[in-house]
């Protein structure tokens, strides 16, 4: 297609109503339809990325394969549609004005008075453009609330982009919330008609109105909110809650959102859609021939998005061998020595994933000592194959006083500690210190990785070399590699020059792995991921 063409997503009434599924989800329809797909998250808040914020405030920080620390959106993206995200695909306000402020500082203003419109709406249109280059269709998804203050200089520049471009190369999908009152038995849609009443206060009529909601949405309130606001009734969508996310693009596309988007579009001729693997996803993950108990040992389990690819991973991998995975949630800073075996003895395997700083990092350690003696399939992840590290450093070499130079700086056998230096992906020397910035200082990204040959590694990804994401300063300290092979840990992978260590095995045992990347970010519904399709698989095999 010689021109990208773009359908911007925003939402109304409240926040967090399921915008990333819904532009996953078209981007999937679009692509089932042999369409090229850009999707991109625009996100108001004025931080420059959310490397830095708590994951009970924003959730998890999904990892690009070029290292971008991105909004988990992007998890969404990567998991519907056979799309790599990039930095171009994910920008934040606070990106934009410390853009804008540098350019001002050079003199690229000429001496102008700096102001929101044009400037900020100029870089605004420029990054959207940026992140839609080369593909037929940009979906591009505007966070936040429609009448919040940060975001007004983002519904702006889509407006100037709607007005700038030809009326075929654009298309506006808005995401509305339509609740149901319990105690008088009623939906309302008053809501759904004030926040378009105020997207078109902003300029902005919506093509279509994507209505989230509990039950479906039944025709009468279909033609309600089309007569007050708009819109032709079929494109009052009803995204009613669904027993999978997965089967979101089969619901939206049985009503034909794809159809009256495409139509705005003048691509109407475009192919239908191939859905059969998406049938195949939700079939399995409906009907499940078995069930297996996983014990996720962690420091955020509160808040169920802090671990949202973790999850979604397991369940691709149950999706792969027709299992209902039941994820239980464990709070490391709670497990003890004298409770692990009473909590654990229920699950069939241990997964401890990714964290940073020292709350229940005893807890974890003792979770892992469970699982290791009791032949417990284990899977660490990140801090998690560091756990393990310093589990099998105490409790068979001996060390007892090992530990992480981020927990204890003081520690006799440090045997995690902060790596100084080290060469990116480029080539290109990257330096950190203990006071480097938090933000932006991590080895970050796809990161290239030797596999030894026969082992259970190799077995799984089935080569020698594999690109896998990082998000993490500490490294397994070289100075302590031989003790831990001669005590039967095996380090299986390594960076390419060897210097790092990147997974680990026990030989003796049914199935332990620890990997310093993060394979959660590379799952997906319809192909799983090896290393967790295995995992779980293993775990089926354990009675309890």
């Amino acid at each position: 297609m010689a021109q990208t063409k773009y359908i911007f997503i925003t939402g109304g009434v409240v926040s967090s109503l399921g915008k990333g599924i819904a532009a996953a989800s078209l981007g999937a329809l679009f692509e089932a339809r042999g369409l090229k797909v850009s999707l991109n998250k625009l996100d108001p808040y004025i931080n420059v990325d959310p490397g830095t914020m708590s994951p009970f405030q924003h959730g998890e920080v999904f990892v690009t394969n070029d290292g971008t620390e991105t909004d988990l959106d992007l998890g969404h993206y990567e998991r519907f549609v056979r799309f790599q995200a990039t930095k171009k695909n994910n920008f934040t306000a606070g990106k934009v004005y410390e853009e804008v402020i540098k350019k001002e500082r050079r003199g690229n203003y000429l001496g102008g008075t700096v102001q929101v419109i044009p400037h900020i709406t100029d870089e605004i249109k420029r990054r959207i453009k940026a992140g839609a280059k080369g593909a037929d269709i940009a979906i591009v998804e505007i966070g936040g609330t429609v009448g919040d203050i940060e975001s007004q200089p983002f519904i702006e520049a889509i407006r100037q982009m709607m007005l700038e471009l030809p009326v075929s190369r654009t298309a506006l999908a808005h995401l509305t919330l339509v609740p149901y009152i319990k105690v008088s038995e009623e939906l309302k849609t008053k809501p759904t008609q004030h926040s378009v009443k105020e997207l078109r206060s902003l300029g902005l009529q919506p093509d279509c109105l994507i209505c989230r909601l509990e039950q479906e949405l039944p025709q009468d309130e279909k033609k309600k909110i089309a007569l007050f606001c708009s819109v032709d009734p079929k494109s009052v969508i009803s995204m009613h809650d669904a027993e999978t996310v997965y089967s979101i693009p089969l619901l939206l596309n049985a009503q034909g959102v794809d159809k009256i988007l495409l139509k705005k579009l003048n691509l109407s001729s475009v192919k239908p859609p191939k859905l059969n693997d998406w049938k195949k996803v939700v079939e399995a993950k409906l009907n499940p021939k078995k069930k297996v108990s996983i014990a996720v040992v962690g420091k955020y389990v509160d808040l169920k998005d802090s671990y949202k690819s973790l999850n979604e991973a397991l369940d691709h991998a149950g999706i792969v061998n027709l299992a209902k995975v039941e994820i239980d949630m464990i709070d490391a800073s709670k497990l003890t020595k004298s409770n692990v075996s009473k909590v654990l003895s229920k699950h069939q395997a241990v997964l401890i994933p990714g964290g940073f700083g020292s709350r229940g990092v005893e807890g974890m350690i003792y979770a892992c000592e469970y699982a290791r003696l009791n032949k417990l399939p284990y899977f660490g992840i990140c801090l998690g194959m560091q756990i393990a590290i310093i589990e099998f450093s105490r409790n068979v070499l001996g060390f007892k006083s090992a530990n992480s130079t981020e927990f204890n700086e003081k520690t006799k056998y440090p045997v995690i500690g902060l790596v100084t230096e080290w060469k990116d992906a480029t080539g290109k020397t990257e330096l950190r210190n203990k006071n480097s910035d938090l933000g932006g200082t991590m080895r970050l990204g796809g990161q290239e990785c030797s596999i030894k040959d026969n082992s259970l590694s190799q077995r799984l990804y089935k080569k020698n070399k594999i690109i896998e994401r990082h998000r993490h300063r500490y490294e397994v300290n070289p100075e302590f590699k031989n003790d831990l092979v001669k005590g039967g840990m095996d380090i299986v992978g390594t960076s390419l020059d060897g210097k790092l260590a990147e997974m680990i095995e026990i030989k003796k045992h049914p199935w332990f792995l620890g990997c310093q990347f993060h394979p959660e970010f590379t799952s997906n519904p319809r192909d799983g991921h090896p290393i967790f399709n295995d995992f779980i698989l293993k775990a089926i095999k354990i009675k309890r």
